[in-house]
């Protein structure tokens, strides 16, 4: 049963009166609040929904042995593993797939001993190419995201064979849709000409020709002193 109850003051139209205020009220605030979630989700949806046409090619692979693990809804694939999705090659000792209800497909590729994972992705609109070497690559088909680890190195090829910028780090991930990728140091670096492992590149100028990834890290000190002129 619904009853409605008067305020103290015993008046049932201000009982009334007060509730359209309050219901008013809360449904204005819930549109207020509706619109300032909606805002950052239309702001980032053209990042969201850039697709490059590899996310439509088939998946192919080639291995000496593959097994199904039914109970992690994973194929794994292990011995000369090549996997091609489009322009997309991994080489891996051993690659599994995954792939989401939505249909996108994950691969992670592993490699042991002195051997290293391998990865090649053409960029849009250029005749450039991003590869790449690592102990682990972890590609993730959704988001066009791929991520090194250990031992990472990572190129920018004009071509498939000029290098334009050379990049050697610990974890390098490299993000396909925005074209970006960052780099993190750590001991597997370590050199005796980089100690302490931090991220070594070479950056080759746009105009410019090829250089060498040599020679030993600048060294660096803290400096004792501020110089130049100070921003009001």
């Amino acid at each position: 049963m619904n009853e409605s109850f008067p305020r103290p003051d015993g008046s049932p139209a201000r009982t009334t009166l007060a509730r359209h205020i309050a219901c008013a009220g809360r449904t204005r605030l819930a549109a207020i609040a509706a619109a300032l979630v909606a805002l950052p989700l239309a702001w980032f949806a053209p990042l969201a929904h850039a697709e490059k046409a590899d996310q439509q090619k088939p998946l192919n692979i080639e291995a000496d042995n593959m097994s199904y693990d039914d109970l992690a809804q994973k194929n794994i694939f292990t011995g000369h593993v090549v996997a091609t999705k489009g322009t997309i090659v991994i080489k891996a000792d051993r690659v599994e797939i995954t792939q989401d209800p939505q249909g996108y497909q994950y691969a992670v590729g592993t490699s042991s001993g002195n051997n290293l994972s391998y990865f090649r992705q053409k960029r849009d609109g250029v005749d450039e190419y991003i590869e790449g070497n690592a102990v682990r690559i972890d590609y993730d088909g959704k988001n066009d995201f791929t991520k090194l680890t250990t031992r990472a190195v990572v190129r920018r090829l004009q071509g498939l064979t000029k290098v334009q910028d050379e990049v050697h780090g610990s974890v390098i991930t490299y993000d396909g849709q925005k074209d970006f990728y960052t780099a993190s140091a750590g001991k597997d670096q370590a050199t005796p000409g980089n100690p302490s492992g931090r991220v070594r590149a070479m950056l080759a100028p746009r105009s410019g020709g090829d250089a060498a990834l040599n020679g030993s890290p600048a060294t660096l000190a803290p400096s004792d002193s501020i110089k130049g002129t100070p921003q009001q």
